[in-house]
């Protein structure tokens, strides 16, 4: 259960990296603390403006995921976190035929895991309250690749909860997210374990096709049961 309510702290969190809206705040892409405020501020106007949308096709959250929250998460290097030591096993592969279709099994993978994050994302969607996001000032990141911006979550009634949001700085200077931790618990990390027995016992076809299945579901929040 606290895995499932970390999951959807991360995504709401998460589905704050966005922009491209004619009415958002140009975002500042170079320092990492002030483009997890500004896309925020931004992404939760955008929910706003289009509820009446939402209640009516909930997936159209997926829209809104794909055109203008996925291009700020960098999808490809959680994608490789996820996948862990496979990466470092098809790297050591020496027959060129099995090289190559590892190869391509690792790029499939990479295409359902985007497609999985936009779907649960906009599963996540479904269940924003309203909720308040503070930010910590800003550090000094010098010649930093990665940095981790704090954030907590403040909801009425409920206790705070401290977020460690992780950004990093890809070869252009510009920062995307692609970790957090939450409660101890790093949302990577932990997709990992799940996957990682699947992985090496069923190899990686199979969450290929388990990933795609759960991709294609109907948009819904599915952190209750487990199926996130």
């Amino acid at each position: 259960m606290l895995k499932n309510y970390v999951f959807f702290i991360f995504s709401l969190l998460t589905l704050s990296i966005w922009t491209h809206s004619a009415q958002a705040e140009s975002v500042d892409l170079s320092d990492p603390y002030k483009m997890v405020q500004q896309v925020a501020d931004n992404t939760f106007k955008r929910v706003a403006r289009d509820q009446a949308i939402i209640t009516k096709d909930k997936e159209h959250l997926r829209l809104i995921v794909e055109q203008e929250l996925l291009p700020y998460i960098d999808y490809k290097y959680a994608a490789y976190r996820v996948l862990g030591s496979y990466i470092q096993k098809v790297r050591t592969i020496k027959d060129k035929k099995e090289k190559a279709q590892a190869v391509q099994n690792i790029k499939a993978f990479i295409e359902v895991f985007k497609a999985y994050l936009v779907a649960t994302y906009a599963g996540v969607f479904t269940q924003y309250t309203d909720q308040k996001v503070e930010f910590e000032a800003p550090r000094a990141i010098g010649s930093q690749s990665v940095a981790t911006v704090k954030t907590k979550i403040v909801e009425d009634g409920k206790p705070d909860i401290k977020i460690d949001f992780k950004v990093r700085k890809n070869k252009n200077g510009e920062w995307r997210a692609f970790d957090m931790m939450a409660e101890g618990i790093s949302l990577l990390d932990a997709k990992q374990s799940e996957l990682h027995g699947i992985l090496r016992q069923q190899g990686i076809e199979h969450v290929i096709t388990l990933l795609d299945k759960k991709s294609k579901l109907p948009v819904q929040f599915r952190g209750d049961d487990g199926n996130a």
